[in-house]
């Protein structure tokens, strides 16, 4: 049992060194806007910059987790730390789009080492009977640090640049090391299984092959060989991926724990319901950056209603499920969800925030909020004890790897939608071929997209205007897109969760 001055070290250790991680998922949605228009890149870049880092943590956060257990936490937690804090810098420093796009994958693998780790040392430092507060202490400060993220990197990037959303985590690492050489003390599982690296490794080429296609197909087209070639390599892949699962003998993602319904209904439900949050929040940014106008700090502002709901509710409504059961939550909070994304998609642009962005926020906040207790505690109970541990580290990969698709996925309607809506717009503004013509290379930037320089001021007019409301189109479709994904999840709920499933769990966190 950890004394007390030495359990306080332990704790902020872990929630700083967890914290980098969780706010980093926040913060650099905000930058996009802003780090699109600075390095010129296109859409399918920006995508990247999210995407390298989801593919590596959600490939590998298991791994990480039995990494540690095995090669010590505390070694493995100063490891990702390094990484992350190194591919910081990389990123903060780039000049050029890939270079972030290579240390974002750096970041994801330094992740996929600190998250789990961080709650490995806690489970290992402290007793059973101050493990729960020191669990809570940690999921309430990394879910505030969580929730400051959005406002936070919004007025980093206007007061002083994208590239200090980067930088921003240099101190942090710095205080973790310190802290953990000091004070968190090293453990390890005598217990732990052989490493699953044939399965991270089919797991990381399916994803990251599946999603090269995607984000690609944009600009290439479905006939192009590099886009046909790695689609059906992730296919592949991933299909070699579950032969492999279940024939291992300590296999990374257990098989057995689908033949359980509360299990499989509860992991679908965070597939389609994280695809639509983490899609909606992707093009969010941009939608008020670019298609509404707000300043980057008042975009993350904006937002900031939305976690501030997840956070403040989340506690009700753990309680509530642990009265009325799960079944019930699980079906109204995405329902409740959906209603949110509908709003996004239905609500002026021309209106106020208050009447807008807004109540949208708030609906989506509040279904979240009613989802998201009983959604980790059904995955929990559903399974014996000894397999809870891999029922969690499961279920937070399926909403990281719900988010790598959706992405990827949704970049695709929305280049879609807004090719086509332009295509009419400006046929219909009878803007001349030559324009048209200079207009073709900057298609892919969607709402960065400028007249070209040679266009007369009515002409430029008429450009902009066209790609303003051919956007506001594509971002239109995303969030009813993301409203019918999470009536699918609320389908999962009502059909696959029986009705006197218990809601009650010990404290955990969705990394």
């Amino acid at each position: 049992m950890q004394r007390s001055g030495s359990g306080r070290w332990v704790l902020a250790a872990t929630i700083l060194g967890s914290s980098m991680a969780f706010i980093d998922g926040t913060v650099v949605n905000i930058a996009l806007p802003v780090l699109q228009t600075s390095l010129r890149a296109t859409v399918s870049q920006a995508q990247w910059v999210v995407e390298a880092y989801s593919l590596f943590l959600s490939s590998l956060v298991l791994v990480g987790g039995a990494l540690a257990d095995r090669l010590g936490r505390r070694r493995i937690f100063l490891a990702g730390a390094g990484i992350f804090a190194a591919s910081s810098l990389a990123c903060g420093l780039a000049v050029g789009i890939r270079t972030i796009v290579i240390a974002r994958s750096a970041q994801g693998i330094g992740a996929a080492l600190l998250v789990p780790s961080s709650l490995a040392i806690l489970g290992a430092s402290f007793a059973p009977a101050d493990r729960g507060r020191a669990v809570g202490t940690w999921s309430s400060l990394t879910a505030i640090a969580t929730a400051i993220g959005p406002a936070l990197g919004g007025w980093l990037v206007q007061a002083v640049s994208w590239r200090a959303v980067f930088l921003l985590n240099l101190p942090i690492a710095a205080a973790v090391v310190m802290i953990a050489v000091r004070h968190v003390p090293e453990t390890h599982s005598p217990s732990a299984g052989a490493l699953d690296w044939t399965g991270a490794l089919l797991a990381t080429l399916g994803l990251g092959s599946l999603v090269f296609g995607l984000i690609e197909e944009p600009g290439r087209g479905w006939t192009d060989a590099l886009v046909v070639a790695t689609i059906a390599g992730g296919v592949a892949a991933l299909a070699a991926f579950v032969a492999v699962e279940g024939r291992g003998a300590h296999p990374m993602v257990p098989p057995a724990l689908f033949r359980i319904r509360a299990f499989t209904a509860a992991n679908l439900l965070t597939l389609f319901l994280y695809a639509a949050l983490s899609a909606s929040l992707f093009f969010l940014p941009f939608d008020l950056i670019q298609a509404r106008g707000y300043s980057a700090s008042a975009a993350g502002a904006a937002i900031l209603p939305l976690v501030l709901l997840m956070f403040l509710l989340s506690r009700w409504a753990g309680a509530l499920a642990d009265r009325l059961g799960a079944r019930l939550p699980l079906t109204v909070g995405p329902a409740v969800a959906a209603a949110g994304f509908l709003l996004l998609g239905v609500l002026s642009r021309e209106a106020s925030y208050a009447k807008s962005v807004l109540p949208a926020l708030c609906v989506l906040g509040l279904g979240m909020a009613i989802t998201v207790a009983p959604l980790t505690a059904t995955v929990l109970n559903a399974v014996d004890r000894d397999d809870e541990g891999s029922a969690s580290g499961i279920n937070n990969a399926v909403a990281r790897v719900a988010a790598l698709l959706a992405i990827a996925v949704f970049g695709v309607v929305a280049t879609v939608v807004f090719n086509r809506s332009l295509d009419r717009r400006l046929d219909a503004a009878a803007i001349s071929p030559a324009t048209r013509q200079a207009l073709a290379p900057e298609r892919s930037k969607l709402g960065a997209m400028r007249p070209p320089a040679g266009a007369g001021e009515a002409e430029a007019r008429a450009v902009e205007s066209a790609v303003k409301s051919s956007f506001g189109s594509a971002l239109r479709v995303v969030y009813l897109c993301s409203a019918g994904l999470a009536l699918l999840a609320a389908a999962c709920g009502a059909l696959g969760i029986g009705p006197k499933a218990a809601a009650a769990s010990p404290p955990r966190k969705t990394v």
